[in-house]
């Protein structure tokens, strides 16, 4: 017959290690706090120029419109360099509103990753916090009864 040769854990070191995994989830916990709150003021900050951008590109097509119009009106040579001005901006601003996309994708990407991470982080505190209530409740003291 075989003999199960691992050592039983001791309660000291059982006790040690449930208050470091207590402790590391508490840590966890505010660090994923802190990371939601950042990725958050960052999604804001990405939402807020890109609709400065768009709005610009609305204004910068319009100005193009009428640019183009003039310059088809009147062809000299000031109203076709308005003309190209307005579309060199507008190409400048479409390229900013790509990069504005491409870094508003991996926000969302990062910022829906925390926010579950997040959750599951609290729903485990809130289960353990519940179990350690539960697990320290005062026992129950009984009455005798007569005997008569």
């Amino acid at each position: 017959m075989a003999v199960n040769k691992k050592p039983v854990i001791k309660n000291t070191a059982l006790v040690k290690v449930i208050d470091t995994s207590l402790a590391n989830l508490e840590t966890a916990t505010t660090n994923g706090a802190k990371a939601l709150a950042l990725a958050t003021k960052k999604n804001k900050q990405s939402s807020a120029e890109g609709k400065r951008s768009n709005k610009k590109r609305v204004t910068l097509i319009k100005r193009r419109k009428t640019a183009a119009a003039k310059a088809k009106k009147d062809p000299v040579v000031a109203n076709k360099n308005a003309l190209k001005a307005v579309v060199k901006e507008l190409a400048a601003i479409r390229k900013e509103v790509a990069k504005n996309k491409i870094v508003k994708a991996a926000n969302f990407e990062e910022l829906s990753g925390l926010r579950v991470s997040s959750r599951r982080l609290a729903a485990y505190s809130k289960a353990l916090s519940a179990a350690d209530r539960v697990l320290n409740k005062p026992k129950k003291k009984t009455r005798k009864r007569k005997i008569s």
